[in-house]
């Protein structure tokens, strides 16, 4: 079993920026992708970037592609998500996520569908005002 704690949400104007933060642990073998996640009410969860953690390579999706940027420390077993240029439309809960490598045929990659992310964390509330 794979347990994520996500930190660092909170409230912010439109254009300014936060770092949220995810712990790993537990039984994390066979798990290649980490990724982030947002859900607002009444709406189906949304995949936003993932990571693909034997090299690195990164996955966005073009509503936040240029503001978001996914990290980790393995060291501390930690996820970031850098959020820059917040819009009010960002308003969400933050999910981290944790799932399989996919492969295409040619490569394997990492997903940004919340389907393929069986693993993920309580949430951490991200509030922008315009």
């Amino acid at each position: 079993l794979v347990q994520l704690v996500e930190s660092g949400g909170g409230s912010v104007q439109a254009g300014g920026s936060l770092k949220l933060s995810c712990v790993v642990s537990g039984y994390t073998n066979g798990i290649y992708c980490m990724a982030w996640l947002r859900q607002v009410p009444g709406k189906e969860r949304e995949g936003l970037t993932s990571l693909y953690t034997d090299s690195n390579s990164t996955f966005v999706t073009d509503s936040v592609k240029g503001r978001f940027t996914i990290s980790r420390d393995s060291a501390k077993n930690a996820v970031y998500l850098q959020m820059d240029s917040l819009k009010p439309e960002d308003s969400a809960m933050y999910h981290c996520a944790a799932g399989v490598r996919l492969y295409n045929g040619q490569d394997y990659y990492c997903s940004l569908r919340p389907v393929d992310y069986p693993y993920f964390g309580q949430g951490t509330q991200v509030t922008v005002s315009s």
